[in-house]
């Protein structure tokens, strides 16, 4: 640009000849330059016009790179030149999301009417360099030379143009770098994709064998731009090995014109080839396989399609070649070059790596200093506070028999862990729930971890001690809970009894030979759930607790969306067979990485989680907050210790009911006669069965709520706690109800009491039916894991005198709940239920608040007969009702229920309503948060709490200042008449 030549004095010599040729340059199009004649006239000139000068362009590698080849390639010999990338200084000096001419462009004002136009190119460039300049003159860069220095400080070099490369793990000392390597790009480096900067990779290097890659890769890119002897040179010295591919795979740079023929592929694998041989490198022919065979290229296709890509219908043949493949590929270097790239320098690259595994042998778990004596000691100190000292023989069987086991195996820690989160939780004065069959284990109620007592049914004093485990009242409810146990007053000091003791086995949770891996899974309240995360970090160090990692893959609905977009735009009629082919092929495929909803990986003391696996952020969300395990959790189970602390309303229910009530959840009877009888009617609510809709009066009460439980609960007529444990059971198992137990009780061939309700009911009837205890185990192992009886199996139980019914019924099974699983929820669901029944208005408060999704104020607080109307007309909608359809029509049933019981929603109160819980009024009223205002978020809401405590609303205006709430949400409090008293503004006021 001859205007700018003065200005740039300290870069460009002053006396430089500007030949009046430069007005014939810059009018060359684009499409003329790609044309062989006219670079042939245009570059001698060129070089003449640039001799001794400084070359400006924006992304010069491309654009000097071409000009360079092809002066070599028409005998020119080089340019003498200094290059200025005004990319790279935008780089540096801006921050932007792109820097293509364009956007630099928009970013500093510069017209660029005609894009991609030689001479409007260059005029913007000139334009960039030109405000470049001033930038560096105030940050006092006097020379070319200062430039690099000041630019690289201020590139972000998460954004810098990046080449593939191929790692391969030589030892475990490079499998740990690797690990270390990815999780620093995914959490340091990661832009659109995980980068590692070359300075880094130097710094993990050692046991990690580097390959050049594909056409993406350095190498080859210098190659195909014919860069100097010494880039090249260095470029081959910094990689162990390599890498040519098959033409096909690159055939794309043909379509493209970056180069002119096939040939001209070969040629660049020669002279890599070449390369090779020069510096003593081995040279390695690979297919960078993207699939198996070559007939999954359509898979690729579609997948890549549904993610927008547009040259999916030009797919590389990235399928796995055979030996004979490949040497056919690259017949085209001589019989003897071609079987020593495919052949022989595999096998010497192969040579040289170790047998390693991904993730090591063995268990790794924590370990907690005198964990083994803190278990015994806590353990025997609460069964003697319960059944006095010394322990009646039944209880201390128990307790040492697991306790050897569990202390055996290396145990004892995993328990102290989960006692001392539980504890943590009940200390901030939140109940826990325990999930799985944690249950199963006595050592794990007397340490606090779970309420269910799997000992057979007992009584017990808690004043005197006294216990019974075998009398007349015990025997008679065989095969019943502890909590069914009749009522009895103690023989000794005339206390009444407490009962409990559900029959669990203890095999069920840590297998017959106590070495199964104990999972220890809880429920903590979903508000809690932070604060228990945090303290397992405090508990083992935050560099050792990672969150777990999950792997999403392309699901069926998806991938058929997929398919049949794909071949909708194609105009391919495909058959249904070949649909679900399609469809299969695709399914399952990664989409996406996420993390366990509570799931924490533990790495004990002196380990690195490198040893194990990479860590990134879940779906590579930077801003995720959270760190998780680069694999899928599933692959580290058994190697390291997984602890599920999974938020839950329940326990977040059960808090805001004691603190509205004063009662203790823990000391709710579980045998109340009322409360059980919500499960056959609904006398205990004072309501018919007309008035709610539902027979039963179990709304809300966790587990038991659905329309499908509330079914069963008619179906199956449950009189006992026991009952309810089968429910459970039956309700979470997977073809345990559904034709199979619902048939034998509708048919009479069994009672709720018989049926096969839970995974522990096979092992305690096949061993009271006779058969032997380790038998019994494995055929309950493999029922309740869907695998069905063996026929030597049915011969078994056939001799044992196992009834036809039962067997038919195990073979039918897939999944079974465990009976400690169970037990747990119908405690929490008792206790919750208990509330219900005698402390309607907290309840209630405390579903609205916690459990219910899409309450509507304007809906359902405007009185019973809008509640109801509401209902009707979602009902009306069936199978077209939506999701969020139905969890209205699941709180309306609530609402109505409420109604019916002569609760009270009172308006909604500017100055006292909460954000988003219900609160109760002096007079006993439910008084809703303003997050029952359809449209007002959580922080809208909050954002009203706040301003109100900072001064009282004084106008209607003022409301909209200081709380800044939606317009549309303002609109509906005036038409809720929300805002009534206010005055539109202080000037009306005054008036």
């Amino acid at each position: 640009n001859v205007e700018t030549v003065d200005k740039f004095s300290c870069f460009i010599n002053p006396q430089m000849p500007i030949p009046e040729r430069i007005t014939e340059l810059t009018s060359i199009t684009d499409e003329q330059v790609q044309d062989a004649e006219t670079i042939e006239v245009v570059l001698p000139k060129f070089l003449e016009f640039c001799e001794g000068a400084v070359l400006v362009a924006h992304n010069a590698r491309f654009d000097t790179g071409f000009i360079e080849t092809k002066c070599r390639q028409l005998g020119l010999g080089e340019l003498t030149h200094t290059i200025v990338d005004t990319l790279e200084l935008s780089r540096g000096l801006y921050q932007l999301k792109r820097y293509t001419l364009d956007a630099v462009c928009k970013h500093l004002g510069i017209s660029l009417e005609n894009h991609h136009r030689a001479v409007d190119d260059a005029g913007a460039t000139a334009e960039i360099f030109k405000r470049c300049l001033l930038e560096l003159e105030e940050k006092k860069v006097e020379s070319l030379a200062d430039i690099n220095p000041l630019i690289k400080a201020g590139i972000d070099v998460k954004r810098l143009r990046a080449n593939h490369a191929i790692i391969l793990v030589q030892n475990l000392t490079g499998l740990r770098n690797l690990y270390e390597l990815i999780s620093i790009a995914h959490l340091q480096y990661f832009f659109r994709v995980p980068r590692i900067p070359k300075s880094v990779f130097n710094q993990f290097r050692e046991g990690l064998i580097l390959g050049s890659a594909c056409e993406a890769g350095e190498l080859y890119q210098a190659v195909l731009d014919n860069d100097s002897p010494e880039v090249i040179e260095n470029l081959v010295n910094y990689y162990d090995y390599l890498e040519i591919q098959p033409l096909g795979n690159n055939e794309f740079m043909v379509r493209n014109k970056q180069v002119p023929d096939v040939e001209a592929l070969k040629d660049i694998n020669r002279r890599i080839v070449e390369l090779g041989e020069q510096y003593n490198k081995p040279v390695v022919a690979t297919c960078d396989v993207h699939f198996l065979n070559p007939e999954d290229g359509i898979f690729r296709q579609i997948i890549m399609a549904g993610k927008g890509f547009d040259d999916v219908d030009n797919q590389a043949p990235l399928y796995f070649r055979t030996t004979d493949e490949m040497l056919e590929e690259f017949a085209y270097l001589g019989e003897e070059k071609a079987r020593e790239v495919v052949i022989d320098n595999t096998v010497r690259i192969a040579d040289m790596i170790e047998k390693i595994k991904p993730i090591p042998d063995g268990t790794f778990t924590p370990e907690i200093p005198g964990a083994n004596e803190e278990l015994v000691q806590i353990t025997h100190d609460k069964a003697k506070s319960i059944y006095g000292d010394p322990l009646p023989e039944v209880v201390e069987k128990r307790l040492d028999r697991e306790l050897g086991s569990i202390i055996k195996n290396g145990f004892a820690s995993l328990y102290i862990i989960a006692q001392r989160l539980v504890w943590h939780s009940n200390d901030d004065g939140y109940v826990v729930g325990s999930r799985g069959s944690v249950g199963s284990s006595f050592v794990a109620t007397m340490a606090g971890i779970t309420e269910v007592n799997p000992l057979t049914p007992h009584y017990y004093c808690t004043e005197c001690k006294y216990n019974e485990f075998d009398s007349e009242e015990i025997r008679a409810n065989a095969g019943k809970s502890g909590f069914d146990l009749p009522d009895k007053v103690c023989p000794k000091c005339g206390n009444m009894l407490s009962k409990n003791g559900h029959d669990i086995p203890f095999e069920t949770f840590l297998g017959f030979d106590g070495d199964k891996e104990p999972d220890i899974d809880l429920n903590f309240s979903g508000e809690y759930q932070p604060r228990a995360h945090a303290f397992t970090e405090e508990l083992f160090g935050k560099t050792q607790v990672f969150r777990a990692g999950t792997m999403g893959g392309l699901a069926d609905k998806t991938a058929y969306g997929y398919v049949k977009k794909y071949c909708e735009e194609r105009h391919i009629r495909a058959n249904r067979a070949e649909m679900n082919r399609l469809v299969a092929g695709c399914t399952g495929v990664r989409r996406t990485t996420g993390q366990h909803p509570g799931g924490q990986m533990v790495v004990p003391k002196g380990y690195s989680i490198y040893q194990f696996c990479p860590v990134q952020y879940p779906a590579n969300k930077v801003d995720a907050g959270t760190i998780t395990t680069h694999f899928d959790y599933h692959q580290l189970h058994g190697r390291l210790l997984k602890l599920d602390i999974l938020g839950h309303d329940d326990p977040t229910m059960i808090r805001m009911l004691m603190d509205l009530t004063g009662l203790d959840a823990t000391t709710i009877p579980v045998d109340n006669k009322e409360v059980l009888s919500l499960f056959l009617g609904t006398e205990a609510l004072g309501v018919t069965p007309e008035q709610i809709g539902s027979p039963v009066g179990t709304y809300g009460v966790p587990e038991f709520g659905t329309r499908f439980v509330r079914q069963m609960l008619v179906d199956t007529k449950p009189q006992c706690f026991s009952d309810l444990c089968r429910i459970s059971g039956l309700s979470h198992g997977t073809d345990v109800w559904n034709n199979n137990a619902q048939d034998l009780i509708r048919d009479g061939f069994a009672t709720i009491s018989e049926v096969i309700s839970t995974r522990d009911d096979i092992m305690t009837y096949l061993i009271r039916h006779g058969m032997d205890k380790l038998y019994s185990f494995k055929l309950m192992e493999a029922v309740r894991k869907g695998k069905g009886l063996k026929l030597e199996d049915e011969k078994a139980m056939v001799e044992a005198n196992v009834p036809d019914w039962y067997i038919k019924s195990c073979k039918k099974i897939k999944y079974l709940f465990p009976k400690g699983h169970a037990t747990a929820y119908v405690m929490m669901a008792l206790r919750v239920a208990y509330y219900k029944v005698f402390y309607k208005e907290a309840y209630y408060a405390a579903f609205f608040s916690i459990r219910a999704t899409g309450f509507d104020y304007e809906l359902m607080c405007q009185g019973e007969s809008v509640a109801r109307d509401e209902k009707a007309r979602i009902e009306a909608l069936g199978k077209e009702a939506t999701d969020k359809d139905k969890d209205t029509i699941t709180t309306l049933e609530l609402v109505i229920e409420a109604y019916c019981r002569g609760v009270i929603f009172d308006p909604i109160s500017l100055e006292k309503s909460g954000a988003d819980r219900f609160k109760l009024t002096e007079e006993g009223h439910l008084l809703p948060p303003f997050t029952s205002l359809a449209g007002m978020g959580g922080m809208a809401a909050k954002s009203i709490v706040e301003a109100r405590e900072e001064a009282p609303f004084n106008t209607i205006e003022d409301f909209c200042t200081r709380a800044k709430v939606p317009k549309t949400a303002v609109e509906q409090m005036r038409r809720l008449h929300i805002l009534d008293g206010l005055p539109e503004s202080m000037q009306m006021s005054l008036f």
